[in-house]
């Protein structure tokens, strides 16, 4: 079931040490088959140097296992609440990233301080609230999920325009049009991420965020209407 789509979720899910996301074990990739009602995700504790393309575990939006013989990932119920609730979502990445976590140990968002950070998210990467011992306690996964999705409702912020967040004291989740798609942002994130601590090292007593003006022109330019970035797709 669903072959093709476990090769590709593999496969983002490889791209996560190779591009030094995750040490160990810390991190999954999952995506989803909209028609089917289906998404695929990495079996949960597995070492990335014996995980195979056959290991992905097929599940639906409730979060049960359709097709497989290990468990899924732990972060299992996040993935499927964020897929039940933001229906442009094709795939999810989590990672303990270094400085993205940085960042959300410290319960501050990500700012927007220049133009690497604009041409993938159009303004801050926000933090999700500290989530409660009770919600701890109970189904902690999935209110995790739910937080995610408060901060956005809350702030007006657009998922799409914004494809990433950080969980107060726990670490970073991104999307996008597909698992690759949520690796670039991942990657993208964990980057301007270090690059925001380093500016805010060197510039500590002033607003570090770019103008709005040269957000609008770096992320519209290649996320607008008419977007002129990189090569034409006739």
């Amino acid at each position: 079931m669903l072959e093709n789509l476990k090769k590709i979720v593999y496969e983002a899910n490889m791209a996560l040490p190779a591009n030094n996301l995750v040490t160990l074990t810390w991190g999954n990739v999952s995506q989803i088959d909209r028609e089917k009602g289906l998404f695929v995700i990495k079996p949960s504790g597995v070492d990335y140097k014996t995980l195979r393309p056959e290991d992905m575990v097929v599940v639906d939006l409730d979060g049960h296992v359709v097709e497989g013989d290990m468990n899924p990932s732990s972060d299992t119920p996040t993935h499927a609440f964020l897929y039940r609730h933001w229906h442009d979502l094709g795939g999810i990445v989590h990672t303990h990233s270094k400085w993205a976590v940085a960042f959300a140990q410290a319960g501050i968002p990500v700012p927007a301080a220049g133009t690497t950070h604009a041409d993938t998210f159009y303004g801050d990467v926000p933090v999700a609230d500290r989530l409660t011992q009770a919600e701890v306690t109970d189904d902690y996964e999935l209110n995790t999920g739910k937080s995610i999705v408060r901060v956005f409702e809350r702030e007006n912020l657009d998922p799409m325009a914004i494809p990433g967040v950080l969980t107060n004291d726990h670490g970073p989740f991104t999307w996008g049009k597909d698992a690759m798609d949520a690796v670039h942002n991942a990657i993208v994130l964990d980057v301007v991420a270090d690059m925001d601590y380093h500016t805010m090292q060197l510039n500590p007593a002033q607003d570090i965020h770019v103008p709005q003006y040269l957000l609008d022109k770096h992320y519209y330019r290649k996320h607008g209407v008419n977007a002129y970035y990189g090569q034409s797709k006739d």
